[in-house]
């Protein structure tokens, strides 16, 4: 009788799981999201999103960018609730331990040993239409030369000016 009780909670969780997927709407690789059929807190689909993150946290040097991949998600998440892909504008100003994220290849293997993670990451979020700038005051802090930025970022005067000049022009501030 045990036995059939233990099968019986191993078939009913993992019919569970299966049907708990990741979807990625806009950004295909990164971000995945489960969609919430219950969910009566929903972005607004006719609304327009302009966002400012700054985005500051760093992980293992190994690993993906867990606060770069939360931008996907967080684009991801608006698009499974009806919002266009063209109502939606995010610029990130990187800064902090989140450097690193923005070495080229080259930059990061000589810090690191080992290729950047977050490059295809990078690569998706610039295609998304994301602004992504890096704080020139960062770099020049951390030793990083601007010739060993990825080709997909920006780099800028600091954090402070551009968060500061794209939430005047009405960007909604976050923080990753």
């Amino acid at each position: 009788m045990r036995l059939l009780f233990i099968l019986f909670l191993l078939i009913s969780f993992g019919s569970l799981f299966a049907q708990a997927t990741y979807h990625h709407p806009v950004i295909k690789e990164f971000g995945g999201i489960y969609p919430i059929d219950q969910a009566t807190v929903v972005p607004d689909a006719k609304q327009k999103y302009d966002i400012v993150i700054d985005l500051y946290s760093g992980d293992d040097p190994a690993q993906l960018n867990s606060a770069l991949n939360n931008v996907a998600r967080m684009i991801n998440l608006h698009a499974i609730a009806g919002v266009h892909p063209d109502s939606i504008h995010v610029v990130l100003a990187i800064h902090g331990q989140a450097t690193k994220t923005v070495l080229n290849d080259d930059g990061y293997v000589n810090r690191y040993d080992t290729k950047n993670p977050n490059h295809n990451l990078i690569r998706a979020l610039k295609e998304a239409g994301v602004k992504l700038t890096v704080c020139g005051q960062s770099l020049i802090g951390r030793e990083i030369d601007p010739d060993e930025v990825n080709e997909n970022i920006e780099i800028a005067t600091s954090m402070l000016t551009t968060v500061t000049t794209y939430q005047l022009k009405g960007y909604t501030l976050l923080k990753f």
